[in-house]
């Protein structure tokens, strides 16, 4: 399992506005795939009250349950704890460290559409992840829906 230099496993915090539909995904596609090799974090700017209902179906229909996930509020101490960060819209509310990897992944967002115009979205968000993997050097699990 590849290891950061501090000795531990890698970890990545995905954050978004809401923490209610994008952030979630990844963080859903990172888990699962990972197999545990990946610390993994999400939140909000602003979070909303609960998870995008049609992201949580999504989800299901690759078979990574989101139902128990709620969103959180981003902590500069999430941030620091995080190797990678990635953004997904949050604009300034994203803090900034020196020594931290940070991507920026423009994406649409999930708000308020439905299941049709949500699975392109997490179909992307899923590749996005496994090139994450791969530069982390982690090989991916097989889905468990798959």
């Amino acid at each position: 399992m590849p290891v950061t230099p501090t000795g531990t496993r890698p970890s990545a915090l995905f954050v978004c506005v809401h923490n209610a539909g994008r952030s979630q995904m990844a963080a859903g596609f990172l888990r699962a795939l990972s197999g545990g090799a990946v610390e993994v974090r999400s939140a909000g700017s602003m979070p909303a009250d609960r998870i995008n209902p049609a992201a949580v179906e999504a989800m299901a229909e690759v078979g990574i349950d989101l139902t128990t996930e709620q969103p959180k509020v981003l902590t500069t101490d999430a941030v620091h704890a995080s190797d990678v960060v990635i953004t997904m819209g949050c604009g300034d509310a994203c803090p900034i460290f020196p020594g931290k990897r940070y991507e920026d992944w423009e994406l649409d967002d999930p708000a308020g559409q439905g299941l049709d115009a949500v699975r392109p979205i997490r179909d992307e968000i899923e590749r996005r992840v496994r090139d994450l993997l791969a530069s982390l050097d982690i090989e991916p699990v097989t889905l468990p829906g798959a």
